[in-house]
């Protein structure tokens, strides 16, 4: 049921400050100019000081992960506040979150008032291939593999409320789908390509300020809200996350889908040496996406393959697919206004490989 039209935000803002609680409005600016003055995504993104760290300890799989000694800084006892997830005008839409305060979030908080706004985007209620049906016309198995599709968090096992999942970091502002298409957890491959920035005599390059190499990474500007951000993908059903990084790195930034037979063939071959080493898996768990409602949600596994030479990577044609407006390497810095988490997986990646990060 689509609930539009609701403005909460200008007095509830009023109302937050004179209690002296914190209700940010979540706009964004980007260290990327140089490359594009293209908008920037206000509905869907916080300034950076707002930004939660959503990471949660690494698990391991078949990608070696970073030692608890390692991750211990980026890694985290008590699940953080998610922020994006509650800025206040709903991407894509009209619809208006009710404003949620930190306090609230967890579900263990009492709000017997809690009534939020809820909406799924019409795209997905046109139920594709890809979107479930509304609850009530099917019986989804949440914390299991139903069928095809994986509805198990990476996290925990997440709450079951009146037949629907709830968000397993809390209270959104807005109940429904939004834009995504499964209930509960929808799984997301977020593939990090890297290499070392060197001159024209091949020499790393050092930050001038923290006298360590900088890392490149491949970005894509996101069509979508015109963000930078890394170039994944949703997991297909059935799929293994291995093929997902492969596959969504060939399609947004390579545009491999485009080419000739023959080139893509070749380029295929190229790629598949790339991916063919296991990674650093960086992150595994729930991410603070602005399209997370109360029960739907985004959870990614980001792997990090470095090319240590560059040889690699260096001459790979660098072309934006349908979902991506430009692709570029990006120097790794502190500084970069990245969609979602993204900067922190970047972060996590620079510290590993003892890379500036600023």
């Amino acid at each position: 049921m689509l609930q539009s039209g609701v403005r909460w935000a200008g007095p509830i803002r009023i109302a937050f400050a004179l209690l002296g609680l914190r209700y940010g409005p979540c706009s964004t600016g980007t260290s990327l100019s140089s490359l594009s003055s293209a908008p920037l995504c206000p509905r869907a993104t916080a300034p950076r000081a707002c930004l939660s760290q959503s990471f949660a300890p690494v698990s391991h799989t078949s990608s070696p992960s970073l030692s608890s000694g390692q991750s211990r800084k980026w890694a985290m006892s008590e699940p953080p506040v998610h922020v994006r997830a509650r800025c206040p005008l709903y991407p894509g839409s009209e619809v208006q979150r009710l404003p949620v305060p930190d306090q609230r979030v967890p579900w263990d908080r009492e709000w017997p008032q809690y009534s939020p706004p809820t909406y799924t985007a019409p795209t997905v209620l046109r139920q594709p291939v890809w979107a479930d049906p509304e609850i009530g016309s099917f019986s989804p198995q949440f914390n299991a593999l139903d069928g095809s599709v994986d509805r198990r968090s990476h996290e925990l096992v997440y709450r079951v409320q009146d037949g629907q999942p709830l968000n397993p970091r809390g209270r959104t502002g807005l109940a429904g789908r939004g834009l995504l298409g499964h209930w509960g957890p929808n799984h997301a491959a977020d593939p990090i390509v890297t290499r070392w920035k060197r001159d024209a005599e091949g020499e790393q390059v050092l930050d001038p300020s923290s006298g360590l190499p900088v890392l490149q990474f491949i970005s894509i500007k996101r069509k979508d809200c015109g963000e930078w951000a890394l170039p994944g993908g949703m997991v297909d059903p059935g799929e293994k996350v291995s093929a997902t990084l492969q596959r969504e790195f060939s399609e947004e930034a390579l545009n491999s889908l485009a080419l000739p037979s023959e080139e893509r063939a070749r380029l295929s071959q190229r790629i598949t040496e790339l991916f063919s080493s296991p990674g650093l898996q960086v992150y595994k768990g729930y991410v603070d996406d602005p399209r997370n409602t109360d029960n739907a949600w985004m959870e990614t596994v980001a792997v990090n393959f470095h090319d240590e030479t560059g040889d690699s990577v260096s001459g790979l044609p660098l072309h934006a697919g349908d979902d991506a407006g430009q692709v570029a390497w990006v120097d790794v810095d502190s500084s970069l206004r990245l969609y979602a988490s993204h900067a922190h997986f970047l972060e996590t990646a620079a510290r590993h490989h003892h890379a500036h990060w600023g």
